[in-house]
């Protein structure tokens, strides 16, 4: 296994998924991940996803940036935060709400669970 892994889709095969249908609200979203980095509760890659809401439970902490697209994450106190190209954020354990992709979106991501 390298020690220097470069952060693009072409570093791991693609898996494919979309919300589970208890979750969804709106749309027909679908999600391509590109997991690049997976062990000892650390996860590492792309994700994109396509139109649609749902509703999210984060039991983990992860770093996102935002590489191309749009999107809305609201909490459940009704808190907004529209998020777009060059965004950077940390969802905390803990975190419920809603995310609402407005245009494909495509993150990197680092993931502590």
């Amino acid at each position: 296994m390298p020690n220097f892994l470069r952060l693009t889709a072409s570093a791991a095969e693609p898996e494919y998924d979309a919300p589970p249908a208890d979750k969804l609200i709106s749309g027909d979203p679908q999600f391509t991940t590109w997991n690049v980095e997976d062990r000892d509760g650390l996860y590492c890659g792309i994700w994109q996803a396509t139109p649609g809401k749902w509703r999210i439970a984060y039991e983990e902490w992860e770093y996102v940036h935002i590489l191309e697209g749009r999107s809305v994450i609201t909490a459940d106190d009704g808190t907004e935060h529209h998020l777009e190209a060059g965004d950077s954020f940390i969802l905390r354990p803990g975190f419920t709400g809603t995310w609402e992709v407005l245009e494909t979106l495509r993150k990197e991501y680092v993931i502590l669970s």
